[in-house]
């Protein structure tokens, strides 16, 4: 089941499937740590950003980011 990072509840840790945009987006995640395979545990979900841990540093993603980065349940794939 594919489902995006701004669908996934506070508290729950998903790991990255991929992202869905332009490869400078694709860069830009990737230099904050949002690489295929990594841990992202939601923090804080609400109508603007959703704060979120990745590689142990705290992180705010706007909705729209949210709705391109794919995730899967944390037992699945390899990574991070």
């Amino acid at each position: 089941m594919s489902r995006t990072l701004s669908e996934v509840s506070r508290g729950e840790t998903v790991r990255l499937a991929g992202v869905d945009s332009d490869r400078r987006t694709i860069r830009r995640l990737a230099e904050m740590g949002f690489t295929p395979g990594v841990a992202v545990t939601v923090l804080q979900t609400s109508k603007g950003p959703i704060l979120v841990a990745v590689r142990g540093a705290r992180v705010a993603v706007g909705q729209t980011m949210a709705g391109a980065i794919r995730v899967a349940p944390a037992g699945a794939g390899t990574g991070s």
